[in-house]
């Protein structure tokens, strides 16, 4: 063998080594100090869900689903959530923006700020709301004797909360996708005489447009199940405030049956939500 040939053969050692033993590795039986744990907390989140399709109504389902209370509940949940999604939209991607392009004393602090309603609790996020646009909060009351704009429990109120809680995973979702995105497309834009604004518009926005379909997608989910800042804010009034989750909550106590048929839709939208992103947060090739 010739010197030329045993080096290629030491190359193609060198490269096929990682690969061979990364195989033999993952092939190994899983030791079993983490073999009983993994298996009790895929129990753990996947029994519930598997009692709730056991214990569904199957017969009577497509009566429970075909009421007026549970027609309005949906209708006013696809429409709450798919506004909260836009409002989310309108101001959450410039928001994202300046997190990631923008430098500034305190970003990171409003950065901690902006993430903060993902570990609020739910009706505290309602309780600040009240204070804040409710009829004698800090800014609701100048809506009410200025514009006789009334935001608590109203369908308007319902949007409101629900953009509250759902933005940060827009947001978060868009300036992951702005940091991991080259910035010198936008300066090579700018340097032909592009001004930022029409940079961000032409360049940008077609970029980041994978990150921000799957950001919306996340926020409408958040925005369908919310219901501790929507029952503490806009209550729960039929027709016009109960959503969906609202609507499970009261079902419950009067007909598990009704919550059981609700709780399938929400189940089979959250499927859907994360087939939804497959592509794009579960791949780990």
């Amino acid at each position: 063998m010739t010197q030329l040939d045993t080096s290629d053969a030491a190359a193609e050692t060198l490269k096929g080594g990682p690969r061979r033993r990364r195989v033999r590795m993952t092939g190994r039986g899983v030791p079993l100090p983490l073999l009983v744990p993994a298996l009790v907390g895929l129990a753990f989140l996947l029994l519930p869900l598997i009692a709730l399709l056991v214990r569904a109504p199957w017969r009577s389902l497509p009566s429970q689903l075909t009421s007026t209370e549970v027609w309005q509940a949906l209708q006013l949940s696809l429409f709450s959530a798919t506004a909260a999604t836009a409002v989310s939209l309108v101001l959450g991607v410039p928001l994202a923006w300046v997190l990631a392009r923008t430098e500034f004393p305190g970003r990171g602090f409003l950065r901690a700020l902006v993430t903060l309603p993902l570990v609020l609790p739910p009706v505290v996020g309602g309780v600040a709301l009240l204070l804040a646009l409710g009829r004698n909060g800090v800014v609701g009351q100048w809506l009410d004797s200025w514009f006789g704009i009334t935001l608590p429990f109203t369908t308007t109120g319902v949007v409101v909360a629900e953009a509250f809680v759902a933005m940060p995973f827009l947001v978060i979702s868009v300036e992951g996708t702005l940091r991991a995105a080259d910035p010198r497309y936008e300066e090579a834009a700018q340097t032909l005489g592009a001004s930022r604004f029409t940079a961000f518009r032409r360049v940008t926005l077609p970029l980041i447009a994978p990150g921000i379909a799957a950001g919306a997608v996340l926020a409408w989910a958040r925005a369908l199940g919310e219901f501790g800042a929507t029952i503490t804010f806009a209550g729960n009034f039929p027709g016009r405030t109960q959503t969906m989750p609202l609507a499970v909550y009261l079902a419950l106590q009067n007909d598990p049956e009704a919550a059981i048929a609700l709780s399938l839709v929400l189940l089979a939208v959250s499927i859907a939500v994360l087939a939804g992103l497959r592509d794009r947060w579960m791949t780990t090739s």
